[in-house]
């Protein structure tokens, strides 16, 4: 999982073993920890809504999992905290991942 900060917005690409894992129902997390803080996303296909503690943000799939698992579709898009937070799912397969 590859996970981009900017602003207020997070873009996160995801490989096709890790979009297999969310078509399971399992989890995916990265984590970037330091003494006294870290930075943290966790997708979770069996939640729904975008929640944050401290530097953890956790996105709920349960809604967009279909759309997002869609081969025809890159990814999908949800905001969190009234539009303040936005949030970019995509799938990074390359193209032998098209045919």
């Amino acid at each position: 999982m590859k996970v981009r900060f900017t602003g207020r917005s997070v873009r996160v690409r995801l490989d096709d073993l890790e979009t297999d894992m969310l078509l399971h129902r399992q989890p995916l997390e990265l984590a970037l920890s330091w003494p006294g803080g870290g930075w943290s996303v966790r997708l979770d296909p069996g939640q729904s809504g975008v929640s944050a503690q401290g530097g953890a943000v956790v996105v709920g799939l349960a809604d967009h999992l279909e759309t997002l698992l869609d081969p025809l579709q890159e990814g999908v898009s949800l905001e969190g905290f009234g539009g303040d937070l936005k949030i970019r799912i995509e799938k990074d397969f390359r193209p032998e991942h098209l045919a």
